[in-house]
């Protein structure tokens, strides 16, 4: 996560408008008045391109809309509603700077997309907002098909405020092939520097002060990494907000980089993880000990994935990602029960299954994802580099982790957790063309801030966190250090839930954080 640059971008806008929920605009045409004779003169220079802003009231709930006469993109763009079962959504496109420290004028500029959810019947309601941060860094906003979980219980009395992140889904989307347009790696690895905390917040803040009646201050909801970036803007902006409610994401915030601190802490609870999935799951010791087998005795280290990457032992051991989700251990012995392919012809060689190379691919998501791979140390990094800080911890852990040793000496393999290598970027296809920039973000050593001690100190928006006690992900023993130096944070410890206890929780755990903040919930 990034600091936001002193926060000189997340000043009052450039003019002031009637709160947008309220208005339409529209630009009107230029007119000439014909005169009867003699001839006119000939007509005046067309005027210079400017932006001209005419309101008109909607009989359904207003939304401001933006248009330059000279035909630049509008500022924001609203859509229509929608319905999916007992929900009403629409979509907004806001064209925001790239570099919020540049002059609005010479920033390069950038599309972000948020989706607007209320529940049905309350489109004109004057309710308060609540933002939606997912978890990441690198992936998109859900999609909501139906009312249900979390999302009903925030629509009885909010307006909720879903935002792709920028570079993700709808929001310029930082894909292998939108990425292939830069022609060196220099100029990729700078363009990336923009896609951390910092500018996420900044670009909550613009939408907030154009979407929100009166720039009022919303509630935001931090999930994982959406909770980094929720105490990013608690740290930078806090004028923004009436409340934040963190599940499983509060980040570690010491000086410099961060990553080595987090990768041994988390080596640890992975190594439990493991042993509760060998625990459910026996049998499955004997199976991954044979495919690690089949895989280091293939040619060339590996068998070849249907992307035209490579899987290998230490590729294989990615798959612990998983592990630290409600139905992780179960997701994970069933992908292994059709590891195989049949032998329908007697001696037949034995082959690993399509079936199972193909889930492998899609479990990982780097072929939509890449953002993930490419910043997910850079989220530790206030003016230090990460130097492939999860490469370099692992090896203090070598003689656990190495697959092929764990074999020889007759112990079950470990699967790693939310780690990446630079290894990944010669063995995952869709990563191979981004190798070079993967190496200068991880070198970088001029990362802005992401927290400012001294504000989180001296905090006085109310904070209410769900901290889940056998997080795999983020580590409670550093969770529980930075909640310390969060003025008036509360916590809810719990160990019912796992990392994504707000999906699985149903509408529990929001309920329970509001409860807390609302003053239903005792102190102690």
């Amino acid at each position: 996560m990034n600091r936001i640059t002193a926060m000189r971008a997340l000043g009052p806008p450039p003019f002031s408008l009637t709160p947008l929920h309220h208005l339409r605009i529209f630009v009107s045409p230029w007119f000439r008045t014909l005169s009867p004779s003699p001839p006119p003169p000939p007509p005046p220079p067309p005027p210079p391109p400017l932006t001209k802003v005419l309101y008109f009231h909607s009989s359904s709930r207003p939304v401001a809309k933006i248009t330059s006469m000279a035909g630049a993109a509008a500022e924001h763009v609203t859509g229509n509603w929608f319905s999916v079962p007992d929900l009403r959504l629409r979509d907004h496109r806001f064209n925001v700077p790239l570099d919020y420290s540049l002059n609005d004028l010479t920033s390069p500029k950038i599309s972000v997309f948020a989706r607007e959810v209320v529940a049905v019947g309350k489109e004109e309601v004057d309710l308060p907002f609540l933002l939606y941060l997912q978890g990441g860094p690198g992936f998109e906003c859900m999609r909501p098909a139906e009312a249900g979980g979390w999302i009903s219980k925030a629509c009885e009395e909010y307006r909720v405020i879903l935002m792709d992140q920028r570079g993700t889904g709808l929001s310029t989307p930082l894909t292998p092939t939108s990425m292939s347009q830069f022609k060196s790696a220099e100029k990729l690895a700078n363009y990336l520097r923009y896609f951390r905390a910092d500018n996420i917040v900044n670009d909550a803040e613009f939408i907030r002060r154009r979407v929100v009646p009166e720039s009022r201050p919303w509630t935001v909801l931090g999930q994982s990494y959406g909770g980094f970036c929720a105490v990013t803007y608690l740290s930078f902006a806090p004028q923004g907000l009436k409340q934040v409610l963190l599940t499983g994401g509060i980040p570690p915030i010491g000086n410099g980089c961060t990553a080595d601190a987090v990768y041994r802490a988390c080596f640890e609870q992975i190594v439990q993880q493991n042993r509760k999935y060998y625990q459910r799951f026996p049998q499955d010791i004997l199976i991954v000990q044979e495919v690690v087998k089949y895989l280091a005795e293939s040619e060339g280290g590996g068998v070849p994935l249907p992307s035209g990457g490579i899987l290998t032992p230490r590729g294989l051991q990615l798959l612990g990602l998983c592990l630290g989700s409600s139905t992780g251990i179960e997701r994970l012995h069933y992908m292994f029960e059709r590891v195989w392919d049949p032998i329908l012809v007697p001696g037949s060689p034995k082959r690993i299954s399509y079936y199972f190379l193909n889930a492998y691919e899609k479990w990982l998501d780097f072929d939509t994802n890449p953002l993930y791979a490419l910043m997910h140390e850079s989220i530790y990094c206030q003016g230090a580099p990460s130097s492939w800080s999860a490469h370099r911890i692992r090896a203090e852990n070598e003689g656990q982790f190495d697959a092929t040793i764990a074999i020889k000496e007759g112990r079950p393999v470990l699967f790693t957790g939310e780690m990446v290598f630079p290894w990944m970027f010669d063995e995952i296809h869709a990563l191979k063309p981004f190798k070079d920039a993967a190496h200068l973000l991880a070198e970088e050593k001029n990362w802005p801030p992401l927290y400012d001690d001294s504000t989180l100190n001296n905090n006085k928006v109310p904070v209410a966190a769900a901290v889940y006690y056998e997080d795999m992900y983020v580590n409670f023993k550093l969770v529980m250090e930075t909640a310390s130096r969060i003025g008036g944070i509360r916590l809810w410890i719990t160990n019912e839930y796992m990392h994504s206890g707000l999906r699985d929780g149903g509408g529990q755990v929001l309920d329970h954080l509001l409860a807390m903040l609302k003053g239903k919930k005792p102190l102690f």
